[in-house]
């Protein structure tokens, strides 16, 4: 145990180490700044501006700003879709793989696009080397920036006052993806290969095994697309057991690259807004505040796992922790570790299959999903989430105090307030509804492969994945079905440009506002007070909502597992 500790403890002092400095590097990106990268990617912007008619210096109002980013993502989704068709007639596809069913194309675009990654498919049969790299990688980097570029026009809105300008689309999305996601690709892509994850184009490989049989290894060019899984918090697999083949996570030092790499720009954007608000002390209480939340969320996931199934013990294993589904590469340390970093970041990369945690210790990467992608979150995902629950908090302290709620002075009103609450409800109400409609259908009932509570937390699992964006599963639910396509597709949809547009619309109006001075009355939003108010409301709002329906799920079902049953 005090080696699994001491695991913790170094992947915490990396991520810190790491991210600190990246935080200024992207301030510095996103304010225009000079930076080492210029001279290499500037005339290659440039020249796609012109290419496009862009003009990168017009600032655009929230709604142009959101404008733009609907019509690029939905060409971006209909580009992907159109790929997974035409693959049997397109190049890179050695083994001859057949044109996508619609329902699943359909399925596979909306989650790509939405930086999901849900994948209802087997990677290594489904999809070509073509479709691998011309859409499902470039819609991770694509995925990736949109979300980077709201955080930046919300933390814009938030230091702007009276305009209406929240900065262009497509300069942000050209800025994260040049200067930082494509710089940190290549460096995690060679440290991947370096280790051991296969890079190629070269065809499937047949082999004669030691049993005198023949099996098939599947190729491919994996650790560019592994790289970007991981940094963009897109999480879709090369391979079917995503994280947890030896050619995606070969070794145990690839699995903490993955799960720092996982966490690196998420923790760095927070150190971003408090550079570019001009008050890191900002940052970092929201940073406490997602590290006290995930350092909670790790230890329950943890000693679930350690303590283990004691049906397992009755038949004479001696040791209590559940290594189900588990690598042995990895031990129970590594896959607690990389299980709730990859749901705490809305990463769908796993390299332990869910579906096996003990139920207590599956209901911790459920939950950190349900609560809204703000345990660090995903990339620009995590920060303006949270920033919903700091209007939130703000909102609250207002109330006690009798005193108009402001953040960094700009008084948060009504209208800020309606739709940071529309941005917190939609993904919980996609998650409620879908699993409610799925559990009183035949056709959400024929997914199952387990029944009783276990089923239902398979269910809940699949819809908070797609709602919070993730798109890990809990390898329980058969999905590839024309109903569980539509249906994730359109909560995958919903959970994230129904957070997205209310943000938005709150960046625009904040822009608008004048500064105020803090006052005597003003409550410090810096201070360990603050960090707890925040964790605890995020904590109130999710047990409020999702409580009963967990209840009926994961933890009665670990109640009867202590009680000798099973499902």
């Amino acid at each position: 145990m005090i080696t699994d500790v001491l695991l913790f403890i170094v992947f915490f002092a990396l991520l810190l180490l790491m991210a600190w400095p990246l935080g200024r590097y992207m301030a510095k990106v996103y304010s225009g700044e000079s930076t080492v990268f210029d001279k290499i990617f500037l005339p290659v912007a440039n020249m796609l501006y012109r290419l496009a008619g862009i003009d990168a210096a017009q600032e655009m109002n929230w709604r142009q700003y959101a404008g733009g980013l609907l019509i690029f993502n939905i060409l971006g989704m209909a580009a992907v879709v159109a790929i997974q068709e035409l693959q049997a007639i397109l190049p890179w596809n050695p083994e001859g793989l057949a044109a996508v069913p619609f329902d699943l194309a359909f399925n596979t675009a909306a989650s790509f696009m939405t930086n999901t990654n849900w994948q209802a498919y087997s990677g290594e049969t489904t999809m070509s080397y073509f479709t691998q790299m011309a859409a499902l990688t470039v819609q991770n980097f694509l995925s990736a920036a949109t979300g980077m570029a709201v955080a930046v026009a919300l933390v814009r809105g938030l230091t702007r006052k009276n305009t209406k300008h929240i900065g262009n689309f497509w300069s942000d999305m050209v800025r994260s993806i040049f200067w930082i996601l494509l710089p940190l690709s290549i460096v995690v892509s060679m440290v991947f290969m370096q280790q051991g994850v296969i890079q190629n184009l070269s065809p499937y490989v047949t082999v004669d095994t030691l049993e005198g049989g023949q099996q098939t290894i599947a190729m491919g060019p994996v650790a560019s697309q592994e790289a970007i899984k991981e940094l963009g918090t897109n999480g879709g697999g090369f391979f079917n057991t995503n994280s947890a083949h030896p050619f995606e996570n070969p070794t145990p030092f690839t699995n903490l690259v993955q799960a720092l790499s996982i966490f690196l720009i998420p923790t760095g954007l927070v150190f971003m807004f408090g550079n570019m608000v001009k008050d890191r002390r900002q940052g970092y209480a929201i940073l406490a505040a997602m590290l006290l939340l995930f350092v909670v969320t790790l230890g329950g996931l943890y000693v679930s796992e350690i303590y283990g199934n004691p049906i397992v013990g009755q038949v004479g294993v001696s040791e209590p922790t559940n290594m189900e589904g588990k690598d042995m590469r990895f031990g129970t340390n590594g896959s607690a570790l990389f299980a709730a970093v990859t749901t705490a970041a809305s990463c769908g990369a796993v390299n332990t299959m869910h579906d096996s945690l003990t139920p207590l210790g599956g209901m911790v990467p459920m939950l950190q999903m349900m609560l809204g992608e703000v345990v660090i979150g995903g990339v620009g995902a995590g920060l303006y989430g949270m920033m919903m629950f700091v209007m939130l908090t703000v909102f609250v302290v207002g109330l006690m105090v009798g005193r108009t709620p402001e953040y960094l002075g700009k008084k948060i009103e009504a209208n800020e307030m309606k739709m940071a609450i529309i941005a917190i409800l939609i993904p919980a109400v996609t998650v409620l509804f879908g699993s409610a409609i799925s559990v009183i259908t035949d056709a959400g009932l024929a997914g199952l492969n387990n029944t009783g509570p276990h089923g239902l937390s398979e269910i809940l699992y699949a819809f908070a994945s797609a709602a919070g964006n993730n798109g890990s599963a809990f390898a329980g639910l058969s999905a590839n079905t024309l109903y569980y396509n539509l249906m994730i597709a359109v909560g995958v949809l919903i959970g994230r440009f129904g957070v997205i547009i209310p943000v938005l619309a709150i960046a625009g109006s904040l822009a608008e506002k004048r500064v105020s001075p803090p006052g005597p009355g003003t409550f410090p939003t810096t201070g360990p007070l603050f960090v707890l108010l925040l964790a605890g409301i995020i904590v109130m709002v999710g047990a409020l909502t999702f409580l009963p329906a967990l209840s009926l799920g994961p933890i009665i079902e670990h109640l009867l597992m202590l009680q000798g049953m099973t499902f």
